[in-house]
């Protein structure tokens, strides 16, 4: 029997063990990197080891290497003469922009006969014609002769149903309302109390200021006659500046929002949304009788995009002032740079699946490291579903 173990040990191949070897390698390899990253998540779970990460980055981050301080000072002084000629760098891209808003103004007169058509449309002033509803879809885009005999049926039976209602609806309904509850920047901003206001939506419009004015956007809400107001129209103004600033001009990076200007709507008595009535009890020092008072309170409300925040000329905002208009800023300029343009596609969804596009090959990549750990945390004898 000894003859026979020695004879198999030695039919053994040395490659075979350089295999063995390297698999034992390899595992050893994955066993490491899966604790090291069940440590490096502990860690980053801990808020404490997280502030210390931050600042260390902070004060890696632009943090300057001491070499210009060094530098001869004749040398400096021809470093001034390359930020002097950056200063009127930053004065002709400013100029840049402000061609950039001429032009905008001009398309935007181009555009306009278009996106009134789409709001005859919406609001049922104008009936599309058959040639106008026909949607031609690419060769790549067509659907299979069963899935076409599907939809057909489909659309039969929708087609008798329709036919079985005694209201036919008019245009399309509910179309802005749907294109705001589709947008998570803009359906953060909606209450239910909101909803039924915003099916009397007809059309949103931007309107630029006129040549030799200052730099602004006016955004417009057209609205059909309600019991809520008694406008049909709300508009806000976004005025902005295309300037470098003088006391720090290589801050510059294209036109910014200064400040906006709402307007006053018209509530009809009793339908304000912006507003709501609280009672409150109060008690008598002296005698201690309690009492129940009526307040009007500040309600949430999408309404209260038209009365933003004052900016003080020469007082500087507070921090939730300050990020009010932060986010006011951004869905206007939203509103106006996406929303309008594009209307029908985040009526359909279809912008917003192309606005999550960017993210996608990210979010792969994330849920392939995700399932590579569970991999290496099922393989891992010392992996402990508990901690």
């Amino acid at each position: 029997m000894a003859d026979l173990d020695n004879k198999d040990q030695a039919e053994i191949d040395p490659a075979d063990m350089e295999d063995v070897e390297d698999v034992e390698e390899e595992e050893t390899v994955e066993n490491s990197k899966s604790k090291a990253r069940q440590l490096t998540e502990q860690l980053m779970q801990n808020p404490q080891i997280l502030a210390a990460l931050q600042g260390g980055l902070e004060g890696l981050n632009g943090s300057p290497s001491g070499y210009i301080e060094s530098l001869p000072k004749v040398v400096k002084r021809r470093i001034n003469a390359l930020k002097n000629l950056q200063v009127k760098c930053a004065h002709i891209e400013a100029k840049f922009y402000e061609e950039v808003h001429e032009l905008e103004r001009k398309y935007a007169a181009l555009y306009q006969p278009l996106f009134d058509k789409r709001s005859d449309i919406v609001k049922a002033a104008y009936e599309p014609t058959d040639e106008e509803c026909e949607w031609k879809v690419d060769d790549e885009e067509e659907l299979t002769v069963s899935k076409k005999d599907e939809m057909k049926e489909k659309a039969k039976l929708e087609e008798e149903k329709k036919d079985e209602e005694k209201e036919d609806p008019k245009g399309i309904p509910e179309f802005w309302l749907t294109v705001f509850k589709n947008v998570d920047l803009l359906s953060d901003m909606l209450q239910d109390h909101d909803e039924p206001i915003l099916k009397h939506l007809q059309d949103i419009k931007v309107k630029f200021s006129d040549p030799g004015q200052p730099m602004s956007f006016t955004l417009e809400f057209l609205f059909e006659a309600n019991d809520f107001f008694t406008n049909t129209l709300l508009t806000k103004t976004y005025q902005m500046r295309s300037e470098p600033d003088e006391g720090d001009p290589f801050s510059f990076d294209g036109p910014e929002i200064m400040s906006c200007t709402g307007c006053t709507i018209d509530w009809t008595k009793g339908k304000n949304v912006t507003l709501k009535t609280i009672k409150k009890k109060q008690k008598h020092k002296g005698r201690g009788t309690v009492r129940t008072v009526t307040k009007t309170v500040p309600n949430d409300s999408f309404f209260n995009f038209f009365t933003p925040p004052e900016v003080p000329e020469n007082a500087e905002l507070d921090e939730d002032s300050e990020a009010v208009l932060a986010a006011d800023f951004e869905i206007g300029h939203f509103i106006r740079e996406r929303i309008i343009p594009r209307a029908v596609l985040y009526f359909t969804g279809e912008a917003i699946e192309d606005d999550d596009d960017d993210y996608d090959e990210e979010g792969e990549e994330a849920d392939d490291e995700e399932g590579e750990e569970e991999a290496d945390e099922e393989n891992d004898p010392d992996y402990d579903p508990k901690v």
